[in-house]
């Protein structure tokens, strides 16, 4: 995998290990997510089932 830059979801808590970071790859029109309190933990997907899952999230559609 590619040197990645994360940044950290301005939704996210304070400095206590519980942050969700972003970083999107410069060969792949993919992006990475990870907890930073588990950065070895990366979920990868395209941008639209990115937003595909933020929108179900939005809406209240996910099942528990």
């Amino acid at each position: 995998m590619p040197q990645l830059t994360w940044q950290k979801s301005s939704f996210s808590g304070g400095g206590n290990g519980e942050c969700v970071e972003l970083a999107a790859a410069t060969t792949s029109d993919h992006i990475h997510l990870r907890e930073s309190d588990q950065p070895a933990t990366i979920a990868t997907a395209t941008p639209h089932a990115l937003a595909n899952l933020l929108h179900a999230v939005k809406a209240g559609n996910l099942s528990h």
